[in-house]
């Protein structure tokens, strides 16, 4: 069967999908997953796209179909949820997600008859949980991640609130966003037809701006107002579930609402904690140690181990416990701290802050970098990037600190980016 496969369009379409940094390790289960999501038309099709966001006439020209048929393949691969369409100046952009976050989500953002979701569920779950190799690739491979955590609100003290920036709020990304909508969370929906989930609600997880407008426009997502979205955030906090989301500081697309036992980030925190898979906040956990009353509700409710229980070594209460953190798999939450009953637990400041890319082009470049892939966003051997998109990754490039500027050089081997950088170091 794989013998087979390897000479389809789903070949070429694993190919274009690893041409970005947040690629899919090719594998008998990913096939199988495509062959569900894709027909082998549009496999074909998808593997010819660019990188970066792009028309329907530059499809057209791409694919060699007049426009009008390009405009309609289009369409249809954003009601599949594969695409991603997008009004920019008065005109329509497509571009295509990566897996994840991205159309693996999308394909169980909601219920539909059009796939069978119990069987892809199962081949996620195989391809996720059990092969590993896609998971270690996306959360264990370079410095710069996909997601961050965001801070408990709840949590914060006034002096720490004080240290808080907008975008690592949660409640603010809501707030500020052009768009909001909210569906099915894909950790939990999957599970469910594993007959493995929890009692978390399903309708709680968010995307925001140009990804919600088009998960909203094709039924992915439901609208929600500034409101019905903060109401949402404080269920999430009572049911202590972490908001993990896109780890820019503008126009963050998405935040999930996520429990330990279902949700891959936090899966992939605790099995490979060592690797650092998701971004932490500014804090972290913190106990005082006399004030501890061993009650184990801190280790109940943390969603990546990172607290356990141990003897207090007091010769008068031989049977006393008391809480012990684990600092390097600690994400600073604030579940915990918000938790404890007898306030024994707080968030400090971590030694070091973590450093959040501005935009998705920034954390695209970042992680690019990282992985060896910087020259298929400059050179996309499928169609030239416009000046516009160029400018914008080169400015990403002049914005790293300089042994990462001196990886990309390596990678692009341009005698122009060399130019610019050294014009960076003069200025």
């Amino acid at each position: 069967m794989a013998h087979r496969i390897l000479k389809t369009g789903y070949h070429d379409l694993v190919e274009r999908l690893n041409r970005f940094p947040q690629g899919a390790p090719p594998s008998e289960l990913l096939y199988r997953i495509l062959q569900i999501l894709f027909t082998e038309k549009e496999a074909s099709l998808v593997a010819l796209l660019p990188i970066k966001p792009f028309s329907a006439k530059k499809a057209s020209r791409i694919w060699k179909v007049p426009l009008a048929e390009a405009e309609k393949t289009l369409e249809q691969l954003a009601q599949k949820g594969i695409l991603l369409d997008m009004d920019h100046r008065d005109r329509t952009l497509y571009v295509l997600p990566p897996p994840m976050a991205g159309f693996f989500e999308f394909s169980l953002m909601r219920l539909r008859g059009d796939i069978d979701q119990k069987l892809l569920s199962e081949l996620f779950y195989q391809y996720l949980n059990v092969e590993e190799d896609f998971v270690r690739a996306l959360f264990g491979t370079g410095e710069t991640q996909m997601g961050r955590v965001f801070v408990h609100e709840p949590a914060l003290t006034g002096d720490n609130a004080l240290h808080v920036l907008d975008y690592e709020r949660a409640s603010e990304v809501i707030r500020t966003a052009t768009s909001r909508g909210v569906g099915l969370c894909y950790c939990r929906h999957k599970k469910s037809h594993l007959g493995q989930a929890c009692q978390a609600p399903l309708d709680i997880c968010m995307t925001f701006n140009t990804s919600a407008a088009s998960l909203i426009r094709h039924g992915y997502a439901r609208s929600i107002s500034v409101e019905e979205g903060l109401d949402l955030l404080k269920q999430a906090w009572s049911l202590n579930l972490v908001q993990f989301g896109e780890n820019v500081r503008n126009r963050v697309s998405f935040i999930c609402n996520c429990c330990g036992c279902c949700c891959e980030a936090m899966i992939a925190a605790r099995q490979f904690g060592f690797l650092q898979p998701v971004h932490t906040t500014n804090f972290i956990a913190s106990l005082h140690s006399d004030d501890c009353c061993g009650c184990g509700t801190c280790v109940n409710v943390c969603p990546v181990n990172a607290v356990s229980l141990v003897s207090a070594q007091d010769p008068r209460y031989p049977k006393k416990k008391t809480a012990r953190l684990a600092g390097n798999a600690c994400l600073g939450c604030g579940v915990c701290v918000r938790n404890c009953p007898s306030g024994a637990l707080y968030l400090a400041p971590r030694a070091q802050r973590t450093i959040t890319p501005a935009d998705s082009v920034h954390r695209t470049v970042l992680m690019a970098v990282e992985r060896g892939k910087l020259q298929h966003l400059i050179f996309d051997n499928r169609v030239l990037f416009s000046h516009r998109a160029m400018a914008a990754v080169l400015g990403a490039i002049l914005k790293l600190p300089p042994i990462k500027q001196a990886m990309a050089n390596r990678q692009l081997r341009s005698r122009f980016v060399d130019f610019l950088l050294n014009q960076n170091k003069s200025s």
